[in-house]
């Protein structure tokens, strides 16, 4: 009776072994993660905004009332280089071209509210470097978070235009060079032949982008900060 135990074991544990292998067999790319790098690219919708630090003693500016930031929509392209570190843990270089475009909005007190929007359209030249944390794989799935920081190019900026007399003309100028930190979260499907994935990402720049032009549109203002969030998919060999 005992050798009929240890056979009905034994051939418990070879089924269970057998059943594992074959679960993980069924998973589509099961080598993904022995590979040393990868490559993809990625496409974007990106939601830009500013944080936005008023001058002090904001009264003296007698009719203006305040200063908002009115976000807008624009789409992000860009490639993928990861070089797995850890089975979990990956270094991620995401440089991309970023089309974006925010509004200041500047309310002056009259007999009815004045509102003037000053338009910031921007092309950015992005190179974020990442540490990018896996979960392990559930079949053909998988999370992760990111958190990392680079460096931004506007190639848009208009910071040499001549300021112009007329309020009505005046545009409000911002550097060229930011750096920024940021940090996301993202899921990942295991398709037969690539991996897809969806991202999202908050990145807040450090520099104080604002130029000091001496009009009431710079001046009101103390600080202007970059805000992105960022909803990508991805698509990795």
């Amino acid at each position: 009776m005992r050798s009929v135990y240890k056979y009905i074991l034994s051939l418990t544990l070879v089924l269970a072994t057998l059943i594992s292998v074959a679960q993980e067999q069924r998973g589509n790319l099961p080598t993904y993660y022995n590979a040393r790098i990868h490559f993809g690219f990625t496409i974007g919708v990106n939601r830009a905004n500013f944080i936005i630090h008023p001058a002090s003693h904001f009264e003296r500016f007698d009719t203006l009332k305040s200063v908002e930031s009115v976000p807008k929509f624009g789409f992000n392209l860009g490639i993928i280089s990861e070089l797995m570190l850890h089975k979990y843990i990956t270094l991620r270089f995401t440089p991309n071209l970023s089309f974006a475009e925010r509004n200041i909005q500047y309310s002056f007190a009259g007999f009815d509210t004045i509102v003037r929007k000053k338009s910031i359209e921007s092309t950015f030249l992005n190179f974020p470097l990442d540490l990018k944390l896996r979960s392990k794989r559930v079949d053909n799935f998988g999370a992760y978070i990111v958190a990392g920081g680079g460096y931004s190019l506007d190639l848009a900026s208009k910071r040499k235009t001549v300021t112009s007399t007329d309020p009505n003309e005046q545009i409000v100028k911002l550097k060229r060079d930011d750096f920024f930190y940021e940090v996301g979260a993202g899921a990942e499907f295991y398709l037969e032949y690539f991996k897809f994935a969806i991202e999202g990402k908050l990145s807040i720049g450090t520099n104080n982008l604002l130029i000091k032009d001496n009009t009431i549109y710079s001046n009101s203002v103390d600080k202007l900060n970059s805000k992105i969030f960022l909803i990508s998919i991805t698509f990795e060999g």
